[in-house]
């Protein structure tokens, strides 16, 4: 059993890590040659593909220029420990003891723009990419289209027929092609009662994919049917709500 989920805006490459292992990013080759096509973008361009503020673009054009093979522990970083968002914040990634570490390694894998698909201590460099930036590559008129057979095969040759559990967002999960992946997925969702009715509220439920990918690392889970007993900060799972492949949890 696998997880996927989705990377972060934000980035911390300051903290210390709390593990000297590491593993290399298995479509590196490939990330070099669209940082190559990223990097030629110039700091307006990016602010109107990204959609993002002057200095933001600014960022990530000195980012995208600065990105270079070879990835060592000087100047690059586990992934795990390089993303800084709600599910990060959820997952909370410098806590779990080092007898985990295997574990997380082993279960999680992280969707990203730039490198397709991530495993925690892969090495990263700073870089923001969202998959949904409609940028062409080559003959390859997206990022969906650029990663969807590397990303797909790559899953399948790990899962191996064993159930895929989707924690990443709605944008992400689409680099998957679902017709060709042979395994079962299941999507747990997380809604709140507010102002009287049942909802998904982003920020809670982004905290609530990490806080269950932690669950699910914590506990050695590999029968997909205990993740039904995960009750982080009153989230239960709703039976009533809930179809084969759709597990609501609700608060």
């Amino acid at each position: 059993m696998k997880v996927v989920i989705s990377p972060a805006k934000s980035l911390d490459f300051e903290s210390k890590v709390p593990t000297k292992a590491y593993s290399t990013c298995s479509f590196l080759d490939k990330s070099e040659k669209l940082n190559k096509v990223i990097k030629k973008q110039s700091a307006k361009k990016l602010a109107q593909l990204m959609g993002i503020s002057k200095d933001l673009s600014e960022l990530n054009y000195q980012r995208n220029q600065a990105w270079h093979l070879p990835f060592t522990q000087e100047n690059a970083r586990q992934a795990i420990y390089a993303f800084n968002g709600d599910v990060y914040v959820g997952l909370d990634p410098y806590t779990i003891s080092d007898s985990k570490i295997e574990a997380l390694q082993d279960k999680i894998r992280i969707l990203s723009g730039l490198y397709g698909v991530l495993k925690p201590l892969d090495l990263i460099q700073p870089y923001r990419l969202e998959m949904g930036t409609k940028i062409k590559i080559g003959r390859k008129d997206n990022l969906y289209q650029f990663w969807k057979e590397d990303v797909t095969n790559s899953l399948n040759e790990e899962l191996e027929g064993d159930p895929l559990i989707n924690l990443a967002s709605n944008e992400y999960f689409k680099v998957i092609d679902q017709k060709k992946l042979k395994s079962e997925v299941i999507t747990p969702e997380f809604k709140d009662f507010h102002q009287g009715k049942l909802k998904m509220i982003g920020f809670f439920a982004k905290k609530a994919r990490g806080a269950m990918a932690r669950f699910i690392v914590e506990k050695s889970i590999v029968n997909p049917d205990e993740i039904k007993g995960f009750d982080w900060e009153g989230y239960s799972f709703d039976d009533n709500l809930s179809t084969v492949d759709k597990w609501v949890f609700t608060r």
